[in-house]
């Protein structure tokens, strides 16, 4: 009977990056007197968003990251909040600004990412930042996309040949993903919903990153025996359980290692955000490479 797949531990491997930024902050407090700064824009009561934001800002207090969480209303015109994203922009000691998705309907997401400086965009959302990724060029990078690489290269020395398949091609995970796959030197397939034979696809996977958004949607037998899978899907069942895109249970029996939902790809989200607000920090004074 084979192995059951080694399970990558992403709540260590945050908690491990997080007392490294931690460190760092206190020696450039010690250095400087300055200290990174995180600001969050929550607009509305979205319980999901009110629940990560409240996160992110324990967190970034536990490493010693100034951070505050500006909360405005749902009703909260366009304007109001790009007025508020400019007022964050001119405060030198704000080093990241994040806008919480979504955004009430009354407000063009776009339109807001835009208006954030691309040197403080820690979401790496913004246009500037997106084509310096494609371009292959150090950037700020979108959070789960550059948690999920961390925890790739912690496992694998080298990625370099392998076969990569990203299931979905979303902006903020698929597209990003996929290129830092291509950086690593790996030979990257983006699948989606319109993909002819997608079990087929995927079989002949070294390194599955799932991130379509369905929960147990991708099966035990798509995955190729040893394969590295990456489950970047958070979805909660109607029984209260929170699963990913991957069918753990069956997968986990198949797969060389895996990410559990939770526990795997969550953790090194909010992490990365605190490392990217940590290189923005150093890229704004110019000491420091922007990835």
């Amino acid at each position: 009977m084979a192995e059951q797949a080694r399970i990558i531990d992403g709540k260590a491997a945050a908690a491990a990056l997080r007392a490294q930024i931690g460190q760092e902050i206190a020696a450039i407090k010690a250095a400087t007197g300055l200290v990174p700064g995180l600001h969050v824009v929550l607009v509305g009561e979205d319980p999901a968003s009110r629940v990560y934001v409240n996160s992110k800002e324990k967190l970034a207090a536990e490493i010693g990251m100034n951070s505050a969480v500006h909360r405005l209303p749902a009703e909260t015109s366009e304007a109001e909040l790009l007025a508020k994203v400019a007022a964050l922009n001119a405060d030198d000691s704000v080093d990241g600004i994040l806008v919480q998705l979504p955004l009430p309907p009354q407000i063009d997401a776009d339109r807001v990412i835009d208006a954030i400086d691309p040197a403080k965009d820690v979401d790496g959302f913004h246009l500037v930042n997106v084509g310096r990724l494609a371009s292959g060029r150090a950037t700020l990078i979108p959070c789960t996309p550059l948690g999920s690489m961390l925890l790739l290269k912690q496992l694998l020395p080298s990625l370099a040949g392998l076969e990569a398949v990203v299931i979905g091609r979303s902006a903020i995970v698929g597209k990003p993903m996929a290129q830092l796959l291509l950086q690593a030197d790996c030979t990257v397939t983006i699948a989606h919903s319109r993909t002819k034979d997608l079990p087929g696809v995927v079989r002949r996977a070294d390194l599955v990153v799932a991130a379509v958004g369905r929960p147990l949607f991708v099966k035990g037998d798509w995955i190729k025996p040893g394969a590295t899978v990456i489950d970047v899907g958070i979805n909660r069942l109607p029984d209260g359980r929170l699963v990913g895109d991957v069918d753990f249970a069956e997968a986990v029996a198949v797969a060389g290692a895996i990410t559990p939902v939770p526990g795997g790809v969550g953790p090194m989200t909010i992490a990365c955000l605190l490392r990217n607000t940590l290189t923005a920090f150093h890229a704004r004074r110019g000491d420091g490479a922007r990835a």
